[in-house]
């Protein structure tokens, strides 16, 4: 794996916290992006022998395991999201179970960096810079949208949910050229 710098080293210690929210980026996660046909079932059994998941077929979905998510992204995309220093290892293995079919396995994870927004504030911070309802009847546990943020584009992933006493997660996958924008934009926003 090469070294991976954060597009947000210049700030030191990237994390923010307030009251109800708390802002960090998550700088270990790696992030494969996969195209194939969803209606090739040989394919998606050998993606699902491959990784141990199937992929979510519904759009605006995801699926978890405990080291894998998988975010459907378009009817035959999908980001698959795992532990920094592994994605080589997911790619090859992807590679391999599907050499015979027409797809692709890409590590992305230079291409975005993740922010974690998490708190009882955290969807009347996000309601500040999307046009989207997320509210929970709308955007729930699983959710995954790429949409605007601040004007920057992203992709919006709710990893925990507001129930229970609990407090929701968003994983906010920021194109790494937009992360310090987004990052002061949500750091204002927040204070």
């Amino acid at each position: 794996m090469a070294d991976r710098r954060s597009p947000l080293a210049h700030l030191g210690a990237a994390v923010i916290e307030r009251d109800d929210l708390r802002l960090e980026e998550a700088s270990a996660v790696g992030k494969i992006n996969l195209r194939g046909d969803p209606s090739d079932a040989a394919w998606l059994a050998a993606v699902r022998a491959a990784v141990d998941i199937d992929l979510p077929q519904a759009p605006n979905t995801s699926n978890e395991t405990l080291s894998l998510s998988v975010l459907w992204l378009a009817p035959d995309e999908w980001m698959l999201v795992c532990a920094g220093g592994s994605e080589s290892d997911v790619v090859e293995t992807l590679e391999g179970a599907v050499k015979d079919a027409h797809s692709a396995a890409t590590d992305v994870t230079d291409a975005h960096t993740v922010f974690r927004l998490s708190g009882a504030g955290a969807r009347d911070l996000l309601a500040k810079g999307c046009a989207l309802d997320l509210h929970p009847r709308a955007f729930g546990l699983g959710g995954v949208v790429q949409t605007l943020l601040a004007k920057a584009t992203v992709i919006l992933h709710q990893t925990a949910d507001d129930t229970d006493d609990a407090v929701p997660v968003f994983d906010i996958y920021v194109p790494r050229s937009f992360a310090n924008y987004l990052w002061t934009w949500l750091a204002d926003t927040i204070q």
